[in-house]
């Protein structure tokens, strides 16, 4: 397994994986194994990946098999629900510190394959964005929507990120999370 900050040459096989599990691409019965809710374009992901430097991905055989996103909250102001949360911001307190634009960053979406699910690729991939963005922002903050039962379990069982509040978007339940970036699962980075 290789884990790297995705080059643009990266970007067609990102967009086929995220395709595979786009909430409008799966069946109903598929969702209960997780999904993706935002849709991204091939000049969204070239300034994640020049201006941000936030796309991470893990191949296998050649194979993009997972990827994390992770970007300032300026990346994210074009889409309605991340300028909901960054307004919000002000609002929450973690590690002691109230959250704000210049010590978070918003994490995800992650995309990781039915394939290597449950070999611990998960835990070595968010270490390893971890430690980009962690020389950078002192807290992660990211949105599961409740019906994702198995992203929400990941994130609680398996990364140990925190609850900080629970909200409504767009008729849509989620948990807000966040998570300590001077932490690593794994320990190994």
């Amino acid at each position: 397994m290789t884990l790297k900050i995705a080059e643009l040459k990266d970007i067609k096989d990102i967009l086929e994986l995220h395709k595979k599990y786009q909430i409008d691409g799966i069946s109903n019965e598929d969702k209960k194994d997780g999904f993706i809710t935002t849709n991204f374009t091939k000049e969204e992901l070239t300034s994640l990946i020049i201006d941000e430097k936030g796309l991470f991905i893990a191949i296998k055989d050649n194979n993009i098999v997972g990827y994390i996103m992770s970007a300032s909250w300026e990346y994210w102001k074009q889409w309605p629900m991340f300028v909901f949360m960054e307004k919000d911001l002000k609002n929450l307190s973690y590690l002691g510190k109230k959250l704000d634009t210049k010590n978070s960053y918003q994490y995800g979406p992650i995309c990781i394959d039915k394939s290597v699910r449950g070999t611990g690729i998960l835990e070595e991939l968010f270490d390893f964005a971890l430690e980009s963005m962690s020389k950078r922002y002192d807290i992660l903050v990211t949105f599961v929507n409740k019906i994702n039962e198995r992203s929400f379990s990941a994130h609680k069982r398996k990364l140990g990120l925190d609850v900080i509040q629970e909200f409504e978007f767009n008729n849509n339940s989620y948990y807000e999370m966040v998570y300590d970036t001077s932490k690593r699962v794994l320990k190994k980075y």
